[in-house]
């Protein structure tokens, strides 16, 4: 399907595919070196960076929001490195009702060692292309992210309209806010 180079080629087909098929080639050569180097999982990975970017903690609803999981997801994980000694559970110390969950300084540790080598797998995996090709492609899916954001307001929009409902998540100012997880640092 590749070979095609006539109108009709299906190019967006194509791209769309090749976003995919090279996200999940990646994913999984990173799954595998957590795995065999650290014995973590993707999962595990994730939760530890979204805390080691919230030095004072982060609510529990949060997390689950920032990694798109359940609070199942987000309790059983923490139940583990709470076990481990990786994270704490502490009092919101703006409603004590609230509690906050932590890097422990073991967990920092552990996680910094973590997310160092992290960064050099991705700079090992992207070594074959020049920096000037690298940053191309950066800008080029920043601007792909851009038009989604449009995309999508609009098509929210149009169900908020028809009377559908929309699966977004509004930030503080009721803006519309999409985490996505972050591997590494950003």
């Amino acid at each position: 399907m590749e070979a095609r180079t006539v109108s009709g080629d299906h190019l967006d087909v194509r791209l769309w595919l090749r976003l995919l098929a090279t996200t999940n080639e990646i994913e999984q050569e990173i799954r595998t070196r957590l795995r065999v180097r650290f014995a973590t999982t993707l999962p595990r990975f994730d939760y530890l960076a979204q805390l080691d970017r919230h030095h004072d903690g982060l609510r529990m609803s949060a997390l689950s929001r920032y990694l798109m999981v359940t609070g199942g997801n987000v309790t059983g994980l923490t139940d583990q490195l709470v076990a481990e000694g990786w994270v704490d559970r502490i009092p919101d110390p703006v409603d004590k009702r609230a509690t906050l969950v932590r890097l422990t300084e073991l967990g920092r540790t552990r996680f910094d060692e973590m997310a160092a080598e992290h960064e050099r797998w991705l700079t090992e995996i992207f070594a074959g292309f020049g920096r000037a090709d690298e940053q191309a492609l950066f800008d080029l899916l920043g601007r792909l992210r851009v038009h989604l954001a449009g995309t999508a307001d609009q098509s929210a929009g149009t169900a908020d309209h028809l009377g559908g409902t929309t699966d977004r998540t509004a930030d503080q100012d009721g803006k519309n806010a999409r985490s996505s997880t972050h591997r590494g640092r950003s």
